[in-house]
């Protein structure tokens, strides 16, 4: 049963919530203008500043996309740039996160989202995800969903929390061998076709099949979101049809729904 209770004081807190996401993002713009890292706003949050000048009204989160190279190059410089109370979230530092992203995480909050383990010990504030981007070889579209759904889902299916059962056996080998299996294919693909023309997120992160051409990123543009300047893909119309297609049409009331089960912006009054 939906607790109404929870849902409204979720609502409640979501302006807030928004607003010191945003102060992430402004201080990982602060630190890419400083050491030249290029960066773009992607996903939900590329659509709010086209369609809605900011935030998406009921959106609660924030994503950017990197090249894998900048990326590298981020999380180097990063941690000793931070400012106090913003912490530098990867697979590595926390291998025990439910997602392989690298995430900047406000430590003085709390957000709560599905699929959250509370027995796993990695930090739980708000933030901004940071997607790494590579390039793709030259192939059908077609081709592309299927691997990357292919690898996406199975990373996903693996690496989660599983009870000894005959199915969970089963599944662990099958799986596995698509994970394999995907992976050898997409690895010979990249040896066999031309590359450059198209780039998207690493697979494991690419579980819609998503690819854009290279010059619809590149070169990287700016864009205002919630009255501030942000580095953009160098198309956002082509970008963003590529996302979702008509992404001007508002979804339906039932489908404007807050992602987060849980949020506290702030923990300790500073």
């Amino acid at each position: 049963m939906k607790n109404e209770y929870l849902s409204a004081y979720t609502a409640q807190n979501l302006r807030a919530c928004q607003l010191k996401q945003l102060s992430i993002l402004e201080e990982i713009d602060r630190i890419c203008r400083k050491h030249r890292i290029g960066y773009w706003l992607d996903g939900g949050t590329l659509l709010g500043a086209v369609r809605h000048g900011g935030f998406i009204p009921w959106d609660d989160d924030i994503d950017i996309g990197m090249s894998l190279a900048d990326l590298h190059r981020f999380v180097e410089v990063a941690p000793a740039e931070l400012r106090d109370g913003l912490f530098l979230q990867t697979p590595l530092n926390e291998p025990s996160g439910k997602e392989p992203i690298t995430k900047v995480r406000d430590l003085n909050s709390f957000f709560v989202e599905p699929g959250d383990n509370f027995n796993a010990d990695y930090q739980k504030g708000l933030y901004v995800d940071i997607f790494p981007f590579i390039d793709y070889p030259s192939i059908p579209r077609s081709w592309v969903k299927w691997l990357t759904t292919g690898v996406s889902k199975s990373f996903s299916i693996l690496h989660s929390q599983h009870y000894y059962s005959a199915r969970s056996f089963s599944e662990f080998f099958y799986f596995g061998a698509k994970y394999c299996l995907c992976r050898l294919l997409w690895g010979t693909l990249c040896l066999c076709c031309k590359k450059g023309a198209y780039l998207s997120n690493i697979l494991v992160n690419n579980g819609y099949g998503i690819m854009h051409r290279k010059d619809s990123v590149y070169p990287l543009s700016t864009i205002t979101y919630e009255g501030k300047t942000f580095q953009a893909p160098a198309n956002p119309d082509a970008y963003l049809k590529d996302l979702y297609k008509n992404y001007m049409d508002i979804p339906p009331k039932e489908k404007q729904k807050v992602h987060a089960i849980y949020i506290h912006p702030e923990l300790l009054k500073q």
